[in-house]
């Protein structure tokens, strides 16, 4: 019976243990945090009993465990989640022996090609124009789950699909792709891949911002048909030369550079130079949505769907939760939930799509990224900002380098949210927006773990 190494207790590394599991593999399933840390994600009865549906299923779970490579009994297959760096000395030499070492996208990849993939990729706007794709392709009566980083595990998918390709429940697959995703994916190739945009990040992991361009673009060229944004300046400086064939999309017209394919005119979607819906169908705020809508539109054209399924689509697409998510309007002020902006780019976006003045809060586990036109876009829009987590104090500092005042310490969202109705009253501010600039694993488990918990703060408010 082959053998196979999973390293990472979370969602997509269990899914990837069952799949092989259920495929006749050998499964270990490790993880280096502790059974306490295991257990605070869930409840301790769901821990209990997925450790006994493990056993019972024959799979071996190891915790506060680091793979070292026995030479005496080296795996057959490593497959490594998404968090886990590429990069970690076993890993390389695992490459090294040979050992064929993949990520769970992969493994999916390796299970799932009996249909079409789209694989959306890029630095921010990945989950909505992932999320828009998948109502569009459904609303033209498709069976077209979203995976990856939004919906399910890609392995879960896997499990669900019969072991034959002759018939197959799935006729399109909407994948949400990261860079850790891609840099351990060889031979995924989507029939359509769609790059939303680029800017420098996750620059701890990739080291280097050319590197990080290669291996989002590696998706890309793999990728049958390629659609890319027009209007991000760095996928546009390389233009035709680095992608001859790509369909271009611009919120900017038929004439922006390099030519659209997918654009704006006079307030309509224009496809082909059919009128497809006006952009005003979509609830979204934002010119960075409009761009996301346009790849969504490429992307269903390239698919053949019709301009009816997707004008209905978007017309009911209610948003995206985490992003730019309006939470409640409690005595004139909305609370908007942007959870999802982990860096300075996104956070930027989102405070410059909503309303000013505004009472932001920010803060987390900071990233390594060039924090500009963030500063730049605070001191334009926010009356006062409440700084959070780990990164409050190096904020606060910031902050006070571009001689802006108003900022306060307040540590958690608990203190956060409270503060924030006092100063929007006092500063007639009409938004409280949560876009924190930031990581969330000093205080959460996940960016959806910060945004729920915000998202219950604000609820609070109404009772």
């Amino acid at each position: 019976m082959p053998n196979v190494q999973i390293i990472g207790l979370g969602r997509s590394g269990i899914a990837a243990a069952r799949l092989l599991n259920q495929s006749g593999w050998q499964v270990t399933l490790s993880d280096s945090a502790s059974e306490e840390n295991i257990a605070s994600r869930s409840t301790s009865e769901s821990w209990q009993q997925q450790k006994q549906a493990f056993l019972a299923e024959g799979i071996i779970v190891k915790l506060s465990h680091s793979l070292t490579l026995d030479t005496s009994n080296l795996p057959d297959l490593i497959v490594v989640s998404p968090g886990v760096p590429w990069d970690l000395p076993v890993l390389i030499k695992a490459r090294n022996c040979g050992i064929d070492t993949i990520g769970e996208m992969e493994l999916a990849w390796r299970y799932i090609q009996s249909c079409p993939w789209v694989g959306i990729t890029g630095t921010n706007g990945k989950t909505t124009t992932t999320a828009l794709i998948a109502a569009i392709f459904q609303a033209a009566g498709f069976q077209a789950p979203a995976c990856g980083n939004i919906g399910y595990a890609a392995c879960e998918l896997a499990l669900k699909q019969p072991q034959t390709n002759s018939s197959s429940p799935i006729d399109w697959l909407i994948a949400e792709i990261s860079s850790y995703q891609i840099e351990s994916s060889r031979d995924l190739a989507p029939h359509i891949g769609v790059w939303t945009t680029f800017t420098p990040d996750h620059l701890e992991r990739h080291h280097t911002l050319e590197n990080y361009y290669n291996i989002k673009a590696s998706l890309l060229r793999r990728s049958k048909l390629q659609v890319l944004n027009g209007d991000d300046p760095y996928l546009r400086q390389m233009g035709k030369k680095h992608w001859p064939d790509a369909y271009w999309t611009s919120i900017k017209g038929p004439e922006a550079s390099p030519r659209p394919w997918i654009y704006l005119e006079n307030g309509w979607v224009i496809a082909e130079k059919e009128a497809i819906l006006p952009v005003t169908s979509l609830q979204m705020v934002g010119e960075h949505n409009q761009q996301n809508l346009l790849m969504a539109v490429a992307a269903a054209r390239l698919a053949g769907i019709e301009q009816e399924a997707i004008a209905q689509a978007i017309a009911n697409f209610p948003g995206v939760a985490h992003r730019l998510e309006k939470i409640i309007n409690w005595q004139g002020i909305d609370f908007i939930n942007d959870s999802k902006a982990t860096n300075y780019d996104a956070a930027q976006v989102g405070l410059d799509s909503v309303a000013k003045p505004a009472i932001l809060i920010a803060g987390g586990q900071a990233k390594a990224g060039d924090d500009t036109s963030w500063l730049k876009t605070i001191k334009a829009k926010a009356a006062a900002v409440l700084l959070i987590g780990e990164a409050a104090p190096v904020f606060a500092q910031r902050l006070q380098q571009v001689s802006y005042d108003t900022s306060e310490i307040v540590e958690t969202l608990e203190e956060a949210v409270p503060r924030a109705t006092q100063l929007a009253k006092q500063y007639h501010a009409s938004v409280v927006l949560l876009s924190p600039a930031c990581a969330s694993f000093d205080q959460y488990q996940s960016f959806e773990h910060r945004g729920d918990h915000f998202r219950q703060l604000c609820l609070e408010l109404l009772q």
